[in-house]
């Protein structure tokens, strides 16, 4: 059965209306598995935990996988456009991507070509559990294309991501007799100036290691001794995590709990002919994917405007999103049946 070619714009369009923050990407998920089946895709609800599942379709054993997040960071942002742009939460991050990897496996069939695989997960923007969960998918094809904001452009290397949980307990009591109480914001604050200012290590390629203090939670009132207080540190590493998370330990001192939620390793990746390069100073899903097969990077949008209040992606990118897709497959098709010859010719 042929169906009409599928635009990506529309189809961004109406993956952006449906919101789908980390936890909750149920609704979502049966929108594209709803989709894929329409298509004509073998299609596999893969569980991850209640509600939410990984979406994983193909029509013959694929050779190349194409794969995105389902899941957008908070708060929800509505669609909306103009003549060259269109808006919302997950425009560039990572709904238009999905939306140009599904019209560029769309085109390829309709031409013939029925060797790819689309995988969707969820969870990346927390704990890469979708991508984790994914290894035990089959079939695996020879090659993952995954799709992040890199300006469709070819990543050569990617940032890691040290995701910790800082934690302090203390006493609670009245602020008129500190005595009597411990605050549990006070060795935080210090655990925290120690750790940012660690020296960090630097990669002549990946740049530099960066540290954010994304979150500080403690106390109820001004006039109680706070008997708790968490906070949340990312790292972006560029370097194996080891030696720099004994050094957060330390600076945290006794009084400060560690915990590490996520430890996702920079990677260095190969580029094609053909197709511009660039580094990205961001994580991705990409160390869980290793199953899949030789892992390449690329998606529209730009990462700048990813989690922002203004978060949009250019209609023409997506377009253009949508053939860069189509050529990779056709290349790494193509690579896959020169190492067969190779193999058979032995």
């Amino acid at each position: 059965m042929t169906h009409p070619p599928l635009d990506p714009v529309e189809l961004t369009r109406d993956l952006v209306k449906i919101d789908s923050p980390t936890g909750e990407e149920g609704r979502l998920g049966e929108f594209l598995a709803a989709l894929l089946e329409r298509l004509g895709l073998r299609v596999i609800r893969q569980p991850v935990n209640p509600g939410r599942f990984n979406v994983f379709g193909f029509r013959e054993p694929p050779l190349v996988v194409l794969s995105t997040h389902m899941d957008v960071v908070p708060p929800s942002l509505p669609v909306r456009e103009d003549e060259f742009t269109l808006y919302g939460r997950g425009a560039c991050d990572a709904k238009g991507i999905a939306a140009a990897q599904i019209a560029a496996a769309e085109r390829l069939a309709q031409q013939g070509e029925r060797r790819v695989g689309l995988l969707f997960v969820v969870g990346e923007e927390q704990t890469a559990d979708g991508a984790r969960a994914a290894a035990a998918l089959e079939p695996k094809g020879r090659f993952v294309v995954n799709g992040e904001p890199t300006e469709n452009r070819l990543a050569l290397g990617t940032k890691g991501i040290l995701r910790l949980q800082l934690a302090a307990r203390g006493r609670a009591a009245h602020s008129a007799y500190p005595e009597e109480g411990q605050s549990a914001i006070e060795p935080m604050l210090d655990a925290l100036d120690r750790i940012r200012r660690l020296p960090l290590p630097a990669d002549g390629v990946l740049g530099d290691c960066t540290l954010n203090i994304g979150t500080i939670h403690g106390g109820v009132r001004g006039n109680v001794i706070p008997d708790s207080c968490t906070a949340e540190v990312v790292i972006r590493t560029v370097t194996e995590t080891g030696e720099l998370l004994t050094a957060v330990q330390r600076a945290a001192g006794d009084s400060v709990q560690v915990t590490v939620t996520l430890d996702s390793p920079p990677m260095r990746l190969r580029g094609l002919p053909g197709f511009e390069t660039t580094v990205v100073k961001f994580g991705t899903d990409l160390p869980w994917l290793a199953p899949w097969g030789e892992r390449f990077l690329i998606g529209p949008g730009s990462i700048r405007v990813a989690h922002t209040d203004h978060e949009h992606v250019a209609k023409e990118a997506l377009r253009e999103g949508q053939r860069c897709y189509e050529r990779m497959v056709r290349m790494l098709l193509e690579t896959s049946a020169s190492q067969s010859g190779r193999i058979n010719s032995r």
